[in-house]
């Protein structure tokens, strides 16, 4: 039998499996996206059976086999146990594994992501922040680190770096407010937008959730996320779907 290997992840889908089992798919830094099953699990005595949910993140030792991992024993760091208590938090957080699920591959290293998505969860438990910013944020960060976003940085037609107020879906980047007057087929942003979008594609991790925008502008991004996702994504999100009847309700 082959040695345990130590994994610092989180689980992203919890699935029962036969009578007592569980099948898991685990973000880890260190093998990205992985498929590993827990033995016994579902039993009440289990030592997997809190360890065997989603949103919890630790140190996971798994015995490797042919196309996939068996859970023996796992750290539990954090349980994130307040998302569950109410319902538009869990279906945001749900969101977030979903999305982390879509852009995670095998043997990648997803160190990157990882961090992301859990500093994306704290931030969700902050209630001085707005979970719609939360998520957005959270959006366009996870396309920047797989290498798609949409060129905000400089004018897509003429490269200019200043005055930049609008965005040309066909190009997938941002204009300057000559070449926006020029063209059609633009729609018109405020600069405060464009700078959101640049801060949240470069800001430190650490920093990154730690700011706040205007109702307009947090429209504007709105709208443009809903742009960038139906440009980058092939797929759809249960939770999202979920998230937004929950919000149209309000």
């Amino acid at each position: 039998m082959s040695d345990k290997i130590a994994l610092t992840g989180m689980v992203l889908i919890a699935a029962p499996i036969g009578e007592y089992d569980k099948r898991l798919v685990i973000l880890t830094r260190e093998r990205g996206k992985i498929t590993a099953f827990a033995r016994g699990a579902r039993r009440p005595n289990s030592m997997l059976l809190a360890a065997s949910n989603p949103f919890v993140f630790g140190k996971f030792f798994v015995l490797e086999g042919r196309g996939s991992y068996r859970l023996v024993q796992v750290d539990i760091q954090n349980y994130f146990r307040e998302i569950s208590m109410d319902m538009e938090t869990t279906c945001y957080g749900s969101y977030f594994l979903e999305f982390a699920d879509y852009y995670a591959r095998e043997n990648d290293d997803a160190q990157m992501l990882l961090k992301l998505l859990y500093a994306a969860l704290r931030a969700l438990l902050n209630p001085k922040l707005d979970n719609r910013l939360v998520r957005y944020a959270f959006e366009l960060r996870a396309m920047a680190v797989n290498g798609e976003y949409p060129q905000v940085f400089s004018c897509i037609m003429c490269g200019k770096e200043k005055e930049l107020c609008g965005y040309l879906p066909q190009k997938n980047g941002v204009l300057c407010k000559t070449c926006l007057k020029k063209l059609s087929g633009g729609n018109t942003l405020l600069e405060s937008t464009v700078y959101t979008m640049q801060y949240v594609i470069s800001a430190p991790l650490e920093k990154l959730f730690a700011f706040g925008v205007s109702q307009d502008v947090l429209k504007e991004f709105a709208f443009l996320m809903d742009q960038f996702r139906g440009k980058y994504i092939d797929r759809e999100f249960k939770s999202l779907e979920i998230l937004d009847v929950l919000q149209v309700s309000r």
